[in-house]
């Protein structure tokens, strides 16, 4: 039986740096660590360098891939995380679209639950993707509002969490017949909802943490039937790491594979989507989509911190401060601290040479920019 294990994956465009660990098979930019270490007191996942995610919700963004090369990588592709909190897969959707599109791309991050896309935007920031949109809204809205507009959707449900058992005590004190009954029906309703906004011959990627047939095979066979849909094949290279194929998909059953566990499947839209839906795209007015443009408050153009974690950040705009670990644990603890020989005024502040954000360097002091939603509480 397989140990759970600790998994991060590695942003791909900001230099590949981070923990140094085992490939996980089907992610190229995923690792196993031999132990866990204390990830909030390394500036590197701060810096939007690596994120922590479990190896087996990896899988899906392996079908998203697949998915991506069979569509042939096209310019322009539109693409939504449904139900994307708190960020692991769009973080992996967005560096797969970068890496095959360039910056021809848009994906849209959606979470309909207020904190939780609060969460998921910080998320997205901190990776650095300027493409990727942060949206809540729910999923008929987006089904009315967006009609035809998407080549994929991933659509990673709520669900009745049995692979979480292992992870998370609660989830199996929470777990019944009747809960998966309700799981089912809500999967149902999601879909139905959402359908309208994906394109015919777009691709819906489906995905669960659970092992229930009624919310894995059950479900997409029925968005197939009742829907209009045609069945993906499932995977049959990565059987010898645990990976299973079922009747629509594939399953990662936590002790048959590193990680915890998850079910995905995916399909083809074969029926029409409507011309419109009377819906009105401004209601989805994104949360985050790239970072702002510096602020001017009086004879100040202040930065904002996340022009500083973008992927596409020119270091040569600003004055440019290496700070040491310490340094960098008391800048994201958002402590006041000296930069001796700094420039007055804006400085970025880096850690290996990884943009942390912006200080205000007053002489004696500096003023911490750091976003007080992000910084560490542990004390450093």
């Amino acid at each position: 039986m397989a140990s759970p294990g600790t998994a991060i994956r590695l942003n791909p465009f900001k230099g590949l740096d981070g923990p140094a660990g085992d490939p996980v098979p089907w992610s190229p930019y995923g690792r196993f660590l031999e132990a866990r270490p204390s990830f909030i007191t390394d500036p590197l996942m701060h810096a939007g360098c690596y994120y922590v995610q479990d190896s087996s919700a990896m899988f899906v963004g392996h079908i998203f891939r697949r998915e991506l090369q069979r569509l042939g990588n096209p310019p322009g592709i539109r693409v939504l995380d449904l139900c994307a909190a708190p960020g692991g897969k769009t973080t992996d959707i967005a560096a797969s679209l970068r890496e095959a599109c360039g910056d021809k791309f848009t994906l849209y991050s959606n979470e309909v639950i207020k904190s939780r896309a609060a969460t998921l935007a910080d998320n997205a920031a901190i990776w650095g993707d300027p493409a990727v949109r942060v949206i809540s809204a729910d999923p008929a809205v987006i089904g009315k509002a967006l009609p035809g507009s998407f080549d994929v959707i991933v659509a990673d449900v709520p669900c009745s969490g049995e692979g979480m058992f292992r992870k998370d005590p609660r989830a199996e004190q929470e777990w019944s017949p009747e809960l998966v009954d309700l799981c089912a029906a809500r999967q149902k309703r999601i879909l139905a909802d959402v359908w309208p906004a994906l394109r015919e011959g777009g691709v819906l990627i489906y995905s669960t943490c659970t092992y229930e047939d009624a919310e894995n095979d059950g479900n997409l066979l029925w968005a197939a039937d009742t829907l209009g849909g045609e069945l993906l094949p499932s995977e049959s290279a990565f059987a010898s790491y645990g990976v299973k194929q079922t009747e629509c998909g594939n399953l990662l059953r936590a002790g048959e594979v590193p990680g915890e566990g998850q079910w995905v499947g995916a399909l083809i839209k074969t029926a029409p989507a409507p011309d419109s839906l009377g819906g009105n795209p401004s209601l989805l007015r994104p949360l985050w989509s790239g970072p702002p443009a510096p602020e001017r408050k009086g004879k100040d153009l202040i930065p904002n911190a996340d022009e500083a974690l973008s992927i596409l950040f020119d270091k040569s705009k600003y004055p440019c401060a290496e700070l040491d670990l310490q340094e960098a644990l008391h800048f994201l603890h958002r402590d006041s601290f000296v930069l001796p020989g700094a420039p007055v005024g804006y400085n970025v502040v880096t850690y290996k040479g990884h943009p942390l954000g912006f200080v205000k360097n007053l002489g004696k002091r500096c003023n911490n920019l750091h976003p007080a939603g992000r910084r560490i509480l542990k004390d450093v």
